[in-house]
């Protein structure tokens, strides 16, 4: 089994090809290909599940550091990541494989009001 189809088996494919967004197809021209899809989002699951820097990204997957760290940036601000990590919550709630009880908050975003620490 390759890097892909290890950090981004079938099953969590098809979770999240629906939630990205669709790119034009290229016509005769200059430009290199477009990386597949699949690729990048096992490059990124590699990368958040090991907590890896990008750089760090090993050579056995076939994307470049940079287009990978590109398409994950692109996708935060599209609003992708956000849907595909709800979308991965929705299923593994509904199979009750969350343990709610080791939940935590990160309170760090939070703002303290009427000028609080």
């Amino acid at each position: 089994m390759g890097d892909v189809e290890k950090y981004c088996p079938d099953a969590l494919w098809r979770l999240v090809a629906p939630l990205l967004p669709v790119h034009p197809v290229r016509h005769q021209g200059g430009g290199r290909r477009r990386i597949d899809d699949r690729v990048a989002v096992a490059a990124i699951t590699y990368v958040l599940q090991t907590g890896c820097a990008w750089e760090a990204l090993p050579g056995s997957f076939p994307i470049s550091r940079a287009t990978a760290h590109r398409r994950f940036a692109e996708w935060v601000q599209q609003g992708v990541m956000e849907a595909f990590h709800q979308a991965v919550l929705d299923v593994l709630g509904a199979a009750g494989q969350i343990d709610w009880s080791r939940a935590s908050a990160d309170a760090m975003q939070v703002r303290a009001v009427k000028g609080g620490t």
